[in-house]
């Protein structure tokens, strides 16, 4: 490495300063021996500095780890659906229907005007959810129904049995108000537990901000049905 003669001189000249300024001397040269002396010699940025992400390869590949930069760029490169997001598409549409299935008794049983206006907010909103979704799977070409003799899901979580609608159906007054609720507090629970799976499973954008937006709304929802109780 090639260091100059005045450089060198610098390094070999006695300083005539007093003591007290002999730290920053002594940092002034260091800073001049780096960057006059040796130009070339700046440090790389270290490798691998901030948060990584490990990124499952396709089948035979090893995992990847990226920035999470990279992840991002990657994502939103390649947002196409794979089975989870289609699996959710196709659970949150039953799992609506039964909502709105269960809304629709609120008119004629509830005995609290505010049971019945949250029923209203409920169906409001969730039945333009059904359509986005329905339209979602015949964009990407997908049925609304698995394929006969695949099934892609267990029982879905938050489900009310066929057996608890016949008894939200027979109920009337203060006592459909009660039931309605303690069912629907569990159906929004089980909807909330799909979306953020989803979230952490699927791979395409749209079906995460659609999922993003049943967290949101229902855990809001939750708390208010908790405070009518």
């Amino acid at each position: 490495m090639h260091i100059s003669r005045a450089c060198k001189e610098d390094r070999a000249k006695p300083s005539r300063r007093p003591a007290r300024f002999a730290t920053a001397s002594l940092a002034a040269l260091t800073v001049l021996a780096l960057g006059g002396c040796d130009s070339g010699s700046d440090p790389e940025p270290a490798a691998g500095s901030g948060p990584s992400v490990i990124v499952p390869g396709k089948p035979g590949e090893a995992n990847q780890k990226l920035s999470a930069e990279e992840a991002v760029r990657r994502r939103a490169e390649d947002d196409s659906p794979n089975s989870a997001d289609v699996a959710y598409a196709r659970m949150m549409i039953e799992h609506h229907e039964q909502a709105l299935e269960m809304t629709e008794l609120a008119p004629d049983r509830a005995e609290s005007t505010a049971v019945e206006k949250l029923a209203e907010r409920i169906a409001a909103a969730q039945g333009p959810e059904i359509s986005a979704m329905k339209g979602w799977l015949k964009t990407h070409g997908k049925g609304e129904k698995a394929a006969k003799g695949h099934h892609e899901h267990a029982a879905m979580p938050g489900m009310a049995t066929e057996a608890q609608l016949r008894k939200l159906r027979a109920a009337r007054g203060n006592a459909f108000d009660q039931l309605f609720l303690t069912l629907m507090i569990t159906h929004h629970d089980g909807a909330i537990t799909m979306a953020t799976e989803v979230k952490g499973q699927g791979n395409n954008i749209q079906i995460e901000e659609m999922a993003d937006e049943v967290v949101a709304q229902q855990t809001s929802e939750i708390t208010r049905m908790r405070d009518m109780l």
